[in-house]
């Protein structure tokens, strides 16, 4: 308890870590989901857009970076300052590879599939209904915390969880038309005008696409005067985002990252080799190089990778989505270290409002009634599960008294008129007490001691 107080009060630069940590995981949270959908809709200016299997394997290289340098800093903070550089080196690969550490693999595969679906959700949705849709990881990590690790969860807990799922389902829930689909387009057009002849079709063709573009970005590409090609265009320039994939890739990105994080306390809690959080994390990003090189590069993107080259369509916006998301596992190990999981969940609670407005300002974001309920459950639901449950008092016990041998003999207050030892003389002046010898309690009889002989008045 004292190395976690320690760890809470820290501060840097005068600020506490503590502070520091949750802020920057408030902003990181909200800026990698738009900067990651904004990648993934923005203009094309070279002849492919990236792919996001490199930079998915670009993420682990400099997360494992990263790690690296933080597990031989805590390494070398335990060692006698003229340790040799060799020696450090070998104590971080004995603790790296020592013991089960192979069993890392297993998280660390989920964590790059989860990744992988991330941009795939990014894609297809915005980054507001996104980052909402995507509590339902508390959901999934619920359920397997019960199935894999035979925790019970409270009755409240699973309100919350009901809560989630509905307000998951109300942000889901369509709002209309979307104003840059082909059918509101063609819808609008047929008010005004029904073409007659072949010619005129594909005048109407060339105007809808050119309403697209006009509502989608601010510049046309230039093209040749027929009509082919210009659906190809319209997709590169800005790509149709398709609900249904996003928010199946959105289940299926939370299935794995609820399964992967209590995996990973699985392995934490039955692992015999201790190791620190930096260890931990250069263990992850390590496997998770080998799925991303040889299943997202070489198998799925492969042949276009060597078509197009590996580092096609990046530019500074996708470097950074890439050291954001690299950022955010470093971000995660300082809330670990110096917060708490209600604090984590409160600033994601806040990101996910700074999403919502920034999505309103930047990708002229529609905000529906829907949303704003959907969102206000998803938050209401995420504070109820992670709030802590007010224990009842213990209750009271009262020790049962059981009378001696001694005390089951009748006192003076258990005797009746007339029980007693001995013969107690009983005239109306003393069971009324009127006597002048005792103090007068007119309303209660006199009860007589044991063995006592008659008293006169």
């Amino acid at each position: 308890m004292g190395v976690i107080s320690d760890r809470r009060s820290a501060s840097w630069a005068g600020i506490p870590l503590r502070t520091l940590s949750l802020i920057t995981l408030t902003f990181q949270n909200s800026a990698l989901i738009l900067v990651m959908h904004y990648s993934r809709i923005m203009p094309l200016t070279t002849p492919h857009r990236y792919f996001t299997s490199t930079a998915v394997f670009m993420n682990e290289v400099l997360k494992l970076s990263i790690s690296l340098t933080m597990a031989l800093y805590d390494i070398s903070s335990a060692l006698p300052s003229s340790t040799p550089a060799t020696t450090l080196f070998q104590a971080l690969s004995s603790a790296v590879f020592a013991g089960d550490s192979w069993k890392m693999a297993i998280p660390a595969m989920l964590y790059t599939l989860q990744n992988t679906l991330q941009y795939v959700a990014v894609s297809n949705l915005d980054a507001a209904t996104f980052q909402v849709t995507y509590q339902m990881k508390i959901l999934t990590t619920a359920i397997f915390s019960v199935t894999l690790l035979g925790r019970t969860l409270t009755l409240r807990k699973w309100v919350s969880l009901v809560l989630l799922m509905a307000g998951v389902a109300i942000v889901q829930m369509p709002s209309g038309n979307d104003p840059t689909s082909m059918d509101s387009l063609r819808l609008e057009s047929s008010r005004l005008f029904w073409p007659r002849s072949i010619e005129e079709l594909r005048d109407l063709g060339s105007e809808t696409a050119k309403q697209l573009m006009k509502r989608t970005t601010h510049h046309m590409v230039k093209r040749s005067a027929t009509y082919e090609g210009i659906e190809e265009d319209v997709a590169l320039q800005h790509p149709q985002l398709n609900s249904s994939i996003g928010l199946i890739a959105v289940v299926v990105a939370c299935v794995l990252s609820g399964l992967a994080g209590v995996y990973f306390e699985k392995i934490l809690k039955e692992s015999h080799t201790p190791a620190s959080l930096w260890v931990r994390n250069v263990q992850l990003s390590f496997y998770s190089l080998f799925p991303a090189l040889f299943l997202g590069v070489m198998f799925i993107d492969g042949e276009e990778i060597a078509k197009y080259g590996f580092f096609v369509g990046y530019n500074w916006v996708v470097w950074a989505a890439i050291g954001l998301q690299a950022l955010g596992g470093v971000v995660v190990a300082m809330v670990v270290s110096y917060a708490d999981n209600i604090a984590k969940n409160f600033a994601t609670s806040i990101s996910i409002l700074l999403s919502c407005l920034a999505s309103v300002w930047f990708f002229e974001f529609t905000i529906s009634r829907q949303y704003v309920i959907g969102t206000a459950i998803v938050l209401f639901s995420t504070y109820l599960y992670t709030s802590n449950d007010r224990a009842r008092p213990p209750p009271i016990k009262i020790a049962s008294f059981e009378k001696t041998i001694v005390d089951r003999e009748n006192g003076f207050f258990d005797m009746t008129p007339g029980t007693g030892g001995g013969n107690l003389l009983k005239t109306p002046r003393v069971d009324q007490g009127l006597s002048s010898s005792r103090p007068t309690t007119p309303t209660m009889e006199r009860q007589g001691f044991k063995g006592f002989d008659k008293r006169n008045e």
